[in-house]
This record gives C-alpha cells, sequence and structure tokens, in this order.
C-alpha cells in the first residue's frame, strides 16, 4: 500500500504541527499532495482508469479549497507551504 500509517504521520510531522495534528490545513494540503502524485503515477500507466481520473479531479478541488482558505486567513502560511511543495496555481 502506498499510504500507510508512518508516511502519514512522516507527512503531519513535517508539514503540521506534530503528527498527531491532522487537522492543519498545511498537513491535509501535503497529504492531498502526496495522494494526487500518486494517482498521477497511476493515471500515466492506466489510461481508461475513468474512476482514479474522477477521484483526482475531487482531490485536486479539495485541494484548491484549502488553499484557498489559507489565502484568506493567512497568506504567509500559504506561501510556505506552496514553495515546500512546489505546488503552482
Amino acid at each position: 500500500m502506498y499510504l500507510t500509517q508512518d508516511t502519514k504521520k512522516e507527512i503531519f510531522k513535517k508539514h503540521g504541527k506534530s503528527e498527531s495534528d491532522t487537522g492543519s490545513p498545511e498537513g491535509q494540503i501535503a497529504l492531498f499532495t502526496h495522494r494526487i502524485n500518486h494517482l498521477t503515477n497511476h493515471l500515466k500507466n492506466n489510461r481508461k482508469d475513468f474512476n482514479t481520473q474522477r477521484s483526482l479531479v475531487k482531490l485536486v478541488g479539495k485541494r484548491r479549497n484549502l488553499l484557498n482558505y489559507l489565502i484568506k486567513t493567512d497568506i504567509t502560511r500559504y506561501r510556505a507551504i506552496v514553495k515546500e511543495l512546489g505546488l503552482r496555481k
């Protein structure tokens, strides 16, 4: 499995306040980015997997909503997470 508990803890520890802080927007954005990268690689090999394609579009939308929330609340945190993850609009 590509996303184990240890991987999740590592992502939240690196991008959130602690490894048990799963509610922070930065941690959730990092987790969504990890999942998006995995699904993108899957779709490169399986072009006709339309269910995965739909879930990828939904994940990108969820991540975009969290990024928009960060823009409205704290622009410095938004800039930090975008720079750290290498995202673009």
